[in-house]
């Protein structure tokens, strides 16, 4: 099933031999009569048909399409990358949100928390650039962005350690525990801006 339609009331579902490449698709398990079908919850992206060659480029729960952007996780990874490596910083940890509740007037936006090991010389300069880079990679969050319909997307910099002490608190600290990177809600964002002194 393509990932914007994943959450249609009937999504669209494509046979292994209607598949094109570039594009993300959720992967749905069925029995061979169709008659079920079972969401394993991951998003892949077929780089080849012949023969057939996928990767994983995320879950299907960690997006953002409070607006109907449909952004994915491989999507805001490549974007902070790049970014980064232009900039030649380097982040520790991060997390985007959607900020819905804004003071009127004002258009809704992603929010990023990012802990930098060395925060960038010009943060907004910054949020700028990585806003332009994922309009590059996501047609969806490009025509919003274009159409006045969210304003760009804003960085704050986290305290050292902040993604850490979060985990701790809610105690899952470990190797097997991982930050979402996207959340569709602000439950994570409103816990990691509580615990950054």
């Amino acid at each position: 099933v393509p990932t914007e339609e994943i959450f249609d009331e009937n999504p669209t579902r494509y046979r292994l031999e209607e598949v094109k490449t570039g594009i993300n698709y959720a992967i749905i398990i069925n029995s061979n009569a169709g008659l079920w079908g079972y969401n394993i919850g991951d998003t892949v992206e077929f780089v080849s048909t012949d023969p057939y060659r996928l990767v994983v480029t995320g879950r299907i729960k960690h997006y953002i399409s409070a607006f109907g952007e449909h952004v994915i996780g491989k999507e805001v990874d490549q974007a902070l990358l790049e970014v980064s490596k232009q900039e030649g910083i380097r982040t520790v940890e991060f997390t985007v949100a959607p900020r819905i509740q804004v003071p009127d007037g004002e258009l809704p936006y992603h929010e990023w928390l990012i802990e930098f090991e060395k925060n960038p010389e010009n943060l907004h300069a910054f949020s700028q650039k990585l806003d332009e880079q994922l309009q590059t990679k996501n047609p969806y969050y490009k025509d919003l962005r274009q159409g006045a319909i969210l304003d760009p997307l804003e960085v704050k910099s986290l305290s050292p350690n902040t993604f850490d002490s979060y985990l701790t608190a809610i105690g899952e600290l470990g190797g097997q525990n991982k930050i979402p990177h996207l959340s569709n809600d602000r439950k994570l964002a409103e816990g990691l801006l509580r615990d950054s002194v």
